[in-house]
Parts: C-alpha cells; structure tokens; sequence
C-alpha cells in the first residue's frame, strides 16, 4: 500500500461533520485559540472543539499556556458532543482501556508491571491507576521478596479480587498457572464393607433396638448386650466359613 493510499484511506475514514463524531473517537487537530480555561482545537468538522484545562494532562495545568500553543498539532479524543449546539469537548488524555464503570469481581487482564515493592507489585491494566497484587496472592508461601519472581515492565495475566472506586484501589491476584487454588483435599473415604461386616452390623442394631425396648436394668442390659453381640459374631463367623 503506497503512501498516498494510506493518506487517502485515512481522508475517507475522517469525520466530514459533528454527526460523524462518538465519544473515544481519535482525531488530529490544530490549536487555534488559547483561553484562560481551556484551548481550542480545529478538528476538521467545521466546529472548533474545546479542550478544557482539566483534559489537557493528568497531573494538574495551573495555565494552559505553559503547555500548549496556537498551530500547536495534537491528538485529542471526542468528549462529548451535543449536535443541538454544535459544541464539541475533546480530550489530550487518552481514554482508559477499563474504566471504573467496566471493572467486576473476577474479569482477568493483561497487564505490565510498574512498580515492585517488598509488599507486592503494582500493575497497570490500563485502568485510572494500576492495581496492586499483593505478596499473599503470588502463589509461592516461601516467597520473601517480589522482586524475586518478578521485574518492572513484565507482562503478567492477573484476575480482579476486589475494587473500591471511592478510594481509586484495585486489589489483583495472578491468574496464571501458578495463582490457582490448589484443589481442595478429598476426604477420606470410608473402606468398603464386606458382606460379614454389612451382615454384623445390621444384626447388632436390630439387636441394640430390642435391649433398647425391652427392661431388666442397666446392668442387665449390658450382659444382654454382650451375649447378643458374641452369638451375632458367631453366627456371623460360622456363615462366613460355609
């Protein structure tokens, strides 16, 4: 594809009016204006846009002056649009990839790693700010150190354990192999019984329930009991040898 084709290309897909415009849309433009709130912004559709003060840069613009220029060219991205006025609020600051509206329990990204800390590491995942992955959630029970498994700038797959949007906090967990919950221990099962021991236990709680039902005291209960289980056992031994 030629140069001139792509410029053709990008002509075409440009939008001709502030009806072809959508929030997050990326467009080029011109500064030509600056004003103590904001500066203004020839992006090709007729009607200049604004962009305010507070969508200049993330950190804080005390005077658009000291960043921006008339014929100054910048990448700015669709705000908001209202037809009705023909007005159009652009943006300098990229839009996020998740914002806060888009973050749930459980959704797994991919994300680099910013900063390393003997606590955990902190990873962006194209959120307001990146989200911390605390040491208990690296799967490793010796690991003493993060830096120890893992670099700033490493791409890792994490998973949202939990967000508060009012205090900007993200907690992730690694969502690779090595973050999976071990599986839970199954219990022991009982051995199977054999045919002797199905027939014994059966005919000592047929005969529990009829000392049970019947008199004679404690004491004789108990001596019932014991002759009933040893006949039981024996008859049980006898069948068990034919």
């Amino acid at each position: 594809m030629t140069e001139e084709t792509v410029t053709e290309l990008a002509l075409a897909q440009s939008p001709a009016s502030i009806n072809d415009l959508s929030p997050g849309m990326e467009l080029p433009g011109r500064v030509t204006k600056i004003d103590l709130y904001g500066a203004f912004v020839d992006i090709g559709v007729g009607e200049d846009a604004l962009i305010h003060i507070s969508k200049i840069k993330r950190e804080r613009v005390n005077r658009v002056s000291d960043v921006l220029s008339v014929g100054d060219e910048v990448t700015t991205y669709v705000d908001r649009v209202d037809t009705t006025t023909g007005r159009v609020a652009v943006s300098m600051i990229r839009p996020l990839a998740v914002p806060w509206r888009k973050l749930d329990v459980g959704q797994v990204y991919e994300g680099k790693i910013t900063r390393v800390e003997k606590y955990g590491a902190f990873v962006d995942i194209g959120a307001e700010r990146p989200g911390l992955v605390h040491i208990s959630e690296m799967g490793d029970e010796l690991l003493r150190d993060p830096s120890d498994l893992f670099s700033v700038d490493d791409q890792v797959s994490v998973r949202v354990i939990q967000f508060d949007r009012r205090k900007r906090r993200i907690d992730l967990g690694l969502a690779g192999p090595d973050s999976e919950e071990a599986p839970e221990e199954e219990e022991d099962e009982e051995p199977a019984l054999t045919a002797m021991e199905i027939a014994l236990r059966e005919a000592m709680d047929d005969a529990e329930s009829d000392l049970d039902s019947g008199g004679g005291g404690v004491r004789g209960k108990d001596r019932q009991r014991r002759q009933t289980q040893d006949d039981i056992l024996s008859r049980t031994l006898h069948s068990r040898k034919t």
